[in-house]
C-alpha cells in the first residue's frame, strides 16, 4: 500500500474574486485561464503525479459535493469529505487525518489548498519528493517556503534560521504585513512567503493535534470507529458545529517547536484577489490584462478585464481598474481599491437579499 496521501482543502467561497466567484460556484470551480480545466482540477491534476488517485481526499462543504464529483469523476465518493459548516483550517484537517488513521498508522500527507497555481510544475513536484522523504524520517512539521519576488502584502511570511541548503528550522512566522514591514522582509532575505501547503507523517501532526489543540482532536478522536462507515457524516454533522474556528497556522504552525520550511522557486502564486491574477497574468504594452473576452484598449492602460467569451469590451481613458462581469452582475472598481470588494458584497447582500452572491 502506497503511504503517501493528499488532502485538498476546497471549501472557501472566494469572496475577493467576486463577481466570479459566488457562494454556488466559488473560484475553485472555477477555470480562469480558459485552459478547460478548474483551479481544482489543476491541483488534483498536480497531486496526481505524487499521490495515487485513490490516496487523495477533498475537504469541502456539503453544498459543493455533486460540484466536486461532476469535475473530478475519476475520484470515489467515499474521498470527499463533507463540512455541514466553516470552521477554517485546523479542524478540516483534523477530519482528514482521523479519516486516514482510520485507514493506515503509516502515512505522510500532504496538505494544500484547492485555489493556489504553480507554474514550475516539475520543479513543484522534486520539491514534494524531497518533503515527504524528510517527513518520513522526521518528526517534523514541514511547510513550504516562497521566495519572495516584491514586497507583498497579502502573504503571510516565515522567517527562517541560518543554515545551508533549501531546508531550514522556522524562527518566526509574521501575519500579512505593512508596506513598509513587507519591504524590510523582502530585502533581509531571510523570509519567505507562507504558501500553505504543509507536509508531516500521520503520526507527528495528530501528536501536535492533541498537544496543541486538545479540544479539537478530542472531539474528532471520539469517532475513531466511525469513520470510513455510514454513520460518519451523522458523526461529523454532530460535532461540527461545536469545533472552534481555527486556522492550523495560528492554532498548530506558529507554536509547534519541530516545524521546517522547504524554500523553493516554484512559480506559486495564492489566487486570492483579482490583483494576484493581474500580477501573473500577461499583459499588452499598457500593461492591461484581458481575460477571456476580446479588448479594444484606446488611451488606457494598467487594467484588467474580464468578461465572458463571447464579449467584447471597448475601453476608452481607463487606467488603474478592474472591469469584470460574470452572469448577472458587473463590477468595476479601481484596482487598487479591490479590498473593498467584501464591503461591496455585503452591501449587495443587504440590498438584494443576496440574490447576486
Amino acid at each position: 500500500m502506497n503511504p503517501n496521501y493528499c488532502v485538498i482543502m476546497a471549501g472557501g467561497v472566494g469572496s475577493r474574486f467576486w463577481p466570479f466567484s459566488r457562494t454556488n460556484r466559488p473560484k475553485q470551480f472555477l477555470d480562469f485561464f480558459g485552459t478547460g480545466r478548474s483551479l481544482l482540477q489543476m491541483t488534483y491534476d498536480r497531486f496526481r503525479k505524487v499521490v495515487p488517485a485513490e490516496n487523495i481526499l477533498i475537504v469541502s462543504n456539503v453544498i459543493y459535493k455533486d460540484t466536486i464529483l461532476e469535475q473530478l469523476p475519476e475520484i470515489h465518493e467515499k474521498q470527499v469529505l463533507l463540512e455541514p459548516h466553516r470552521r477554517n483550517t485546523a479542524p478540516c484537517i483534523a477530519y482528514a487525518i482521523n479519516r486516514i488513521k482510520a485507514i493506515t498508522e503509516q502515512a505522510n500527507i500532504i496538505v494544500a489548498p484547492s485555489d493556489h497555481l504553480i507554474l514550475k510544475e516539475n520543479d513543484f513536484i522534486d520539491v514534494l519528493k524531497t518533503g515527504i522523504d524528510f517527513i518520513a524520517n522526521n518528526n517534523s512539521l514541514l511547510t513550504i517556503g516562497i521566495k519572495p519576488s516584491r514586497p507583498e502584502t497579502g502573504y503571510g511570511y516565515i522567517q527562517v534560521e541560518e543554515g545551508a541548503g533549501n531546508l531550514h528550522k522556522v524562527k518566526t512566522f509574521t501575519e500579512k504585513p505593512n508596506a513598509e514591514l513587507a519591504q524590510v522582509f523582502y530585502e533581509t532575505g531571510e523570509f519567505y512567503w507562507n504558501s500553505g501547503i504543509f507536509l508531516w507523517n500521520l503520526k507527528t501532526i495528530d501528536s501536535a493535534f492533541q498537544t496543541l489543540l486538545p479540544d479539537v482532536a478530542s472531539r474528532f478522536s471520539t469517532g475513531n470507529k466511525i469513520y470510513n462507515t455510514a454513520k460518519e457524516q451523522d458523526f461529523i454533522n454532530e460535532i461540527y458545529p461545536t469545533c472552534m474556528n481555527i486556522s492550523i497556522d495560528y492554532g498548530i504552525m506558529e507554536k509547534a517547536d519541530n516545524v521546517y520550511v522547504l524554500c523553493a522557486d516554484i512559480g506559486w502564486t495564492d489566487l486570492g484577489t483579482w490583483g494576484s491574477l493581474y500580477e501573473m497574468s500577461s499583459k499588452d504594452e499598457h500593461q492591461n490584462v484581458t481575460l477571456k473576452c476580446k479588448t479594444l484598449y484606446y488611451e488606457s492602460s494598467d487594467n484588467i478585464v474580464a468578461l465572458p467569451q463571447d464579449k467584447l469590451a471597448v475601453i476608452e481613458g481607463l487606467s488603474g481598474y478592474l472591469v469584470a462581469e460574470s452572469d448577472n452582475v458587473l463590477l468595476i472598481c479601481k484596482k487598487d481599491e479591490e479590498a473593498r470588494i467584501r464591503q461591496f458584497v455585503n452591501d449587495a447582500v443587504v440590498s438584494f437579499d443576496g440574490e447576486f452572491i
